[in-house]
């Protein structure tokens, strides 16, 4: 118990009974000293409690009206009036400042409690989700939307309150006039139009941005008692640019990305010219490999990498002699073993793009590695070998098995299959050749339907 807590009510007790003593003694001024002295005893406390130096100096007054003695004059009037109103001018600070440091520790508790939300958001719309969450949490308004464009038509696609009955919901013009869809009043009148009139007594629209001032959306809020203050209005601005600034990053990362991904793309391309024998092959176990992947359930980060290292997986053969390379007769053992390099090679070439993951390089290294320890580079066998490259080995293989090579003419679809299920817990991973089977067979099925 700290000091103030114990002396609070001793000094509460004291100016309470000085003040019946003032009131009995038709004494205003010293009734006014009780008052400001339970006023000073009173300074921050919570609730109510608040009103009783207010409360305590109207009574005492009315009793010194009632009590009898000498009547009290003008000046003892207008000295009691001076002293109600600086106790309700006090009491009215107190509570305004008491909203105020509520308002502060609830915008701090909202921002720390989001921030995290949004350093783990994945995407744009896991970021604007988000940041409704936070701006809901500010209390500030009880609905909230976030507006931007989809394929060029605006979408209300994070909500609060009232607007959420309209998540995901295009908004088209509502009259036929020539007002551009595009200008930001306009949306947001259509947003606004869509709650009642009583939801939207008060409204107030911040435009959010990102990098180079490019237009993002726009946060719209409504509530139906007093106007947004200009405190309100700041914090919302503010916290627009955290957004804006939030979804502006996010999309450069995306850029990026996409830039790296056409690039390991197109040097994919690349060795398809190198090796044109394949024939899309490339693409093939790309595209296949990514299927397999997200029916295994792995997620987005593990699906990147396996795309960006089954379009990099023979980079290595870049460095393998064209005689070696294109040879049609069977490879001699001094050839295969060249041949065998390319996984090693193509492993050190990528060692300087360091946005590589892992898990990319794995795949490159380790996708002639076989289930029981026979393969290359390495001999790894089992779970041992990562999970990218004995997923892919499955669609490399299959792939190889169902196209021509200069060695060999292709296997029919259901010899390759065949193929693929006899070499489980042998070459490939038991488990990974089970989906690769099912996903075959759906696939077939589909077909059949078709």
């Amino acid at each position: 118990m700290t000091r103030s807590t114990i002396w609070s009510p001793m000094v509460l007790t004291g100016a309470g009974a000085l003040l019946l003593y003032a009131a009995w003694q038709h004494h205003v001024a010293l009734m006014a000293g009780a008052a400001l002295l339970m006023a000073a005893a009173t300074v921050g406390a919570p609730g109510q409690t608040r009103l009783l130096p207010l409360i305590s100096f109207a009574l005492a007054f009315v009793l010194s009206l009632i009590v009898p003695g000498p009547t009290l004059g003008p000046l003892d009037l207008i000295a009691a009036l001076l002293t109600l109103g600086g106790l309700g001018f006090r009491i009215l600070q107190e509570q305004q400042a008491a909203r105020q440091l509520h308002w502060q520790r609830n915008t701090i508790a909202a921002l720390h409690a989001g921030s995290e939300r949004l350093a783990d958001a994945r995407d744009a719309d896991a970021i604007i989700r988000a940041g409704i969450g936070i701006l809901d949490k500010l209390q500030v308004a009880p609905n909230l939307a976030f507006v931007a464009y989809r394929q060029g038509t605006p979408h209300i696609l994070a909500a609060k309150g009232a607007f959420e009955s309209f998540l995901e919901r295009p908004i088209h013009p509502s009259t036929s006039d020539s007002r551009s869809v595009q200008a930001d009043h306009w949306v947001a009148e259509e947003a606004l139009a869509l709650l009642k009139k009583a939801q939207r007594q008060h409204f107030h629209v911040a435009p959010v941005y990102g990098r180079a001032t490019s237009h993002l959306g726009m946060l719209i809020l409504t509530r139906t008692h007093e106007p947004f203050d200009e405190e309100e209005k700041a914090v919302v601005a503010s916290f627009a640019r955290l957004l804006g600034s939030q979804l502006g990053q996010w999309s450069a990362i995306r850029d990026l990305r996409d830039a790296n991904d056409l690039t390991l793309r197109s040097l994919g391309a690349a060795l398809e010219h190198r090796d044109d024998d394949t024939g899309g092959h490339t693409n093939r176990v790309v595209t296949m490999s990514v299927r397999l992947a997200r029916r295994l359930g792995w997620d987005e980060d593990q699906v990147k990498a396996l795309r960006w290292g089954a379009y990099l997986h023979d980079l290595g053969k870049l460095a393998i002699p064209d005689a070696v390379l294109h040879k049609r007769d069977t490879l001699s053992v001094d050839e295969r073993r060249v041949i065998q390099t390319h996984t090693i090679i193509g492993y050190d070439m990528l060692q300087d793009l360091h946005f590589l993951p892992a898990e990319t390089l794995d795949l490159v290294r380790y996708h002639h590695e076989r289930w029981d320890g026979t393969g290359y580079p390495s001999g790894l066998r089992g779970q041992n070998i990562p999970d990218t490259a004995r997923l892919f080995t499955i669609v490399d293989v299959f792939d190889a098995l169902t196209n021509a090579r200069p060695y060999k003419p292709a296997w029919t679809r259901d010899r390759a299959v065949n193929e693929i299920r006899t070499q489980a817990g042998h070459q490939f991973d038991p488990q990974y050749v089970e989906a690769f089977l099912r996903m075959m067979a759906e696939h077939d099925e589909a077909h059949l339907v078709v």
